[in-house]
């Protein structure tokens, strides 16, 4: 069990936290340096998942408005060229 952690890791979990606490910090003056602050990386999250949300989600809505729009006009027209034909091969 003990090596499946350690490879899932990539080390022993003591190294792999104490790494990560020391990576954290170098990322964090780096950020305070920009005047950065963790509520600005949060927001930024969040304003990039409500814009992918609606970059995909607001396509389809396209999308699916303009299928109605079209349906309106072609299905009509596919069911009047149906019965013409249906009535020339009598």
């Amino acid at each position: 069990m003990s090596e499946r952690v350690n490879n899932f890791l990539g080390g022993s979990p003591l190294g792999v936290a104490l790494r990560l606490v020391l990576l954290s910090i170098a990322v964090g003056l780096i950020l305070s340096w920009f005047s950065f602050s963790p509520w600005d990386v949060v927001e930024w999250f969040v304003d990039m998942f409500d814009w992918l949300w609606n970059s995909v989600f607001g396509s389809l809505d396209r999308a699916f408005h303009y299928f109605l729009l079209g349906a309106a006009i072609v299905i009509p027209l596919f069911i009047i060229s149906r019965l013409f034909s249906m009535g020339s091969r009598r």
